[in-house]
């Protein structure tokens, strides 16, 4: 199921800042690649929406209200105990641009809470569920741009990405007065623990090394950075209490895509897990439909994942330069296609791409 399936009623012209039809890969920011996401014998046109997430989850939370969310703006949420009754979640005060010690100011007792508090969240401490993470750290620059400046390949329907990145890639995606410029490391191994100083530096160079190769001037002392730690799937796990009382979605179940770090569809489709189950009465069957969704997909992209970024240069060349790689990855992106329809595929044409450059064929 794709993304719009689930925005039925948003009119892109909305939130949406532009509208990706082509990628430009490259490698070491050399032999760029470019390729259409529609390219001529495709049947169904499909893109990539750009948003800002503050303006997309506000249209989100609009349309909550309007179907009779009560909102509770400007609260943070503090604790939560579970009771026999539920839990009872205190909340307080959101203090100018840092959480200090507010007033409380919300104190409810819920039958269900719904964690979908991102990756830093308090819930899955408090429920004592995925005690143990596996992380992906990302990083990025919100650059203002006139269109028309710069490289000659900077427009706004190009995505650009780089893929000489020890385990990750980067990234130059358009919006619609600037460019949002990034890049992330996956972990080597489960459970791995980023060093994030040595990592924030890498990522940091990362960047400024596209805006250098996208001809772009900028100030470093003065750009301000985004570090976003990412909890990507680790495999099947408890994703709710033993009595069904506290659920996570989205970050904080850990639904990041571990080939492409992202994330949002699979958090939009968890909550409707969430929900339904809810409707249903029956928490406890949440688990299994997250992994009934998830796993399989998941699993799949893992594998792929760790084979990609062992042998990005090899990857480059015999994958990502493939014609029909940019529609394949889009696909994957939008829900259309899954990693196990592709992965023994694409590890078959690499491994044989491979054994010919050993062996001089």
């Amino acid at each position: 199921m794709v993304m719009q399936d689930f925005l039925w009623g948003l009119a892109p012209e909305a939130m949406v800042e532009a509208q990706i039809s082509q990628m430009r890969h490259t490698w070491n920011f050399d032999d760029p690649y470019l390729a259409a996401i529609n390219p001529p014998d495709t049947q169904r046109s499909l893109s990539i929406w750009m948003v800002q997430r503050p303006l997309f989850d506000h249209i989100l939370v609009k349309r909550a209200v309007e179907a009779g969310a009560e909102l509770r703006d400007g609260l943070v949420v503090r604790s939560l105990e579970r009771q026999t009754d539920g839990v009872l979640v205190r909340a307080e005060t959101w203090q100018s641009a840092t959480v200090t010690a507010g007033k409380t100011a919300f104190v409810a007792t819920a039958r269900y809470v719904i964690g979908a508090d991102g990756a830093n969240g308090i819930v899955a401490k408090v429920a004592n569920l995925r005690p143990r993470r596996t992380i992906a750290l990302a990083m990025e620059v919100e650059h203002p741009h006139q269109w028309g400046s710069g490289h000659p390949s900077l427009q706004p329907e190009i995505a650009h990405l780089e893929y000489n990145v020890p385990r990750g890639y980067a990234w130059a995606f358009p919006k619609a007065d600037h460019l949002n410029v990034g890049a992330i490391v996956f972990p080597k191994q489960r459970y791995a623990l980023p060093d994030c100083p040595k990592l924030a530096a890498t990522l940091k160079q990362l960047i400024f090394a596209y805006l250098d190769a996208l001809e772009l001037s900028y100030d470093p002392d003065a750009m301000v950075f985004h570090a976003h730690p990412l909890p990507i799937w680790q495999g099947r796990e408890p994703l709710h209490t033993s009595d069904g009382s506290i659920l996570l979605a989205g970050d904080a179940a850990g639904l990041i895509n571990p080939f492409f770090g992202d994330g949002i569809l699979h958090a939009v489709k968890s909550g409707e897990i969430a929900a339904n189950c809810l409707i249903a009465d029956q928490p406890l069957s949440y688990s299994d439909r997250i992994h009934d969704e998830f796993a399989a997909n998941f699993d799949a992209a893992l594998t792929l994942s760790r084979f990609f970024y062992q042998f990005p240069g090899i990857c480059y060349q015999y994958g990502v330069k493939n014609p029909k790689a940019a529609r394949l990855a889009t696909e994957l992106i939008c829900g259309e296609l899954s990693f196990p329809g592709i992965l023994d595929r694409a590890l078959g044409r690499i491994r044989q791409a491979t054994t010919g450059r050993l062996f001089g064929k």
